[in-house]
């Protein structure tokens, strides 16, 4: 890895090779959902509960001031009026995203799709463009497609995280397969970092717990997770939570207690 490289990923992970990332790219996807129609204000309670990193959209890093946490800029979009949604196309360039502060660029591939021919010619071409930027490359690798009938299940998952190592992607996010032992299954195929995505919002903050807990034991190098955090009542307290788990260590129920949810 390239010193420029190697500098921004401390930026990212901490010393212990662990990240807590929230994603807030949805505005193009979704668009302006509770929890992220006042980025600032978002962004502030987020740094305040000990993010590692957030990642946006470029025009929305033209708007906020991620203080010194660090910045991620997507590259990729598409929204979900588009009857074609799993079509995921480049929206900024690797060269703007570095002129305007990013620590690390993302890139969205599903594979499976119908479109996964042009998505990974984009992400061959990205990774290529950020060697030469020395920046950090992490690639959201989500098994979606009409041969998908499980997009969870351990040995779809592993395959689109291997082909994103295979591509020259930095760091990967994915699905949580649901168990530890079917995690590792993607972790011990996969040589680079592996973060766990947080999908659909769960349903109390236990099982969100619980998966990050059980994620880590099976080897992942920590979360990127957007609704579950963003859409929470207290934002800084669900990251404070999470940041015992991946970074001190901490169980369930000391996380629960952070959260005030155990006496």
């Amino acid at each position: 890895m390239n010193q420029g490289k190697n500098r921004r990923m401390k930026r990212i992970f901490q010393q212990d090779n662990r990240t807590i990332i929230v994603p807030m790219d949805h505005g193009v996807t979704i668009g302006p959902i509770q929890g992220i129609t006042n980025m600032q204000q978002t962004i502030n309670q987020l740094v305040k509960g000990g993010v590692d990193a957030v990642l946006v959209h470029k025009g929305i890093v033209k708007t906020v001031d991620t203080i010194d946490t660090g910045l991620i800029v997507m590259l990729s979009g598409m929204s979900n009026l588009n009857p074609n949604i799993n079509n995921k196309v480049q929206v900024c360039s690797v060269k703007e995203a570095t002129r305007i502060g990013a620590d690390a660029v993302a890139v969205h591939v599903n594979v499976g799709a119908q479109d996964e021919d042009k998505m990974l010619a984009n992400l061959g071409k990205v990774a290529e463009e950020c060697e030469s930027f020395g920046l950090p490359l992490l690639a959201m690798m989500y098994p979606r497609g009409p041969k998908i009938t499980n997009e969870h299940a351990p040995e779809v998952v592993a395959h689109a995280a291997r082909i994103g190592a295979e591509l020259g992607v930095d760091i990967i996010k994915t699905n949580y397969t649901g168990t530890v032992e079917s995690f590792k299954q993607v972790t011990e195929s996969c040589p680079v970092p592996i973060l766990i995505a947080g999908g659909p919002k769960c349903k109390n903050t236990e099982e969100l717990l619980q998966t990050t807990n059980d994620a880590l034991k099976a080897g992942a190098a920590g979360l990127s997770i957007g609704r579950n955090v963003f859409q929470c009542d207290n934002q800084a307290l669900i990251v404070k939570a999470l940041s015992a788990i991946v970074h001190k260590n901490a169980s369930i129920e000391q996380a629960q207690k952070i959260l005030g949810e155990k006496t």
